[in-house]
C-alpha cells in the first residue's frame, strides 16, 4: 500500500524577507573582481543568517547561492523550526516550554560509586 503524505506549506522565506549588499569580490581574478561588486551577502533579518558568495562572476548567480547558503545556517534552520513548532501547536514557545517542565517529564539520574548513571525517583521536600 503507498500512502503519499500530503505537504501543507506553513510559512515561506523570500529574497524580500531579506537585506542584500553587494560587494567587490576580491581574491584572484585580476582588475575585474576589483571593478565589479558581483559579490553578494544576504542576511535574514529575523534569524540574523548570514549566506554570502563570490563563486560566480554573475551577481544572480551570486545571489542565488546565497541565498542557499543562508538558508542552510544553523541559524536559520532553528529559526525556522521554531516558526513551524508556533504554527503547528498554536502556542508560544514559552507555554510550549513550560508544559514540557512539569515534574512529570522530568528524569533525575546521579552517578553511583562505580561511575554508572541511575536513575533517582522523586525526593520528597518536608516543609
Amino acid at each position: 500500500m503507498n500512502i503519499l503524505k500530503e505537504k501543507k506549506k506553513l510559512f515561506s522565506v523570500s529574497i524580500h524577507d531579506c537585506e542584500i549588499k553587494s560587494f567587490c569580490s576580491g581574491g584572484p581574478g585580476g582588475q575585474h573582481q576589483n571593478k565589479v561588486a558581483t559579490g553578494i551577502r544576504i542576511i535574514h533579518r529575523l534569524s540574523g543568517a548570514v549566506g554570502e558568495a563570490r563563486d560566480s562572476k554573475s551577481q544572480s548567480q551570486n545571489k542565488l547561492n546565497a541565498f542557499k547558503r543562508m538558508a542552510n545556517t544553523k541559524e536559520f534552520t532553528n529559526w525556522a523550526r521554531l516558526q513551524a513548532a508556533k504554527l503547528i501547536s498554536g502556542k508560544s514557545i514559552d507555554s510550549i516550554v513550560d508544559e514540557q517542565l512539569q515534574e512529570q517529564f522530568i528524569k533525575t539520574e546521579i552517578k553511583d560509586d562505580k561511575g554508572c548513571w541511575k536513575f533517582v525517583e522523586r525526593i520528597e521536600e518536608n516543609a
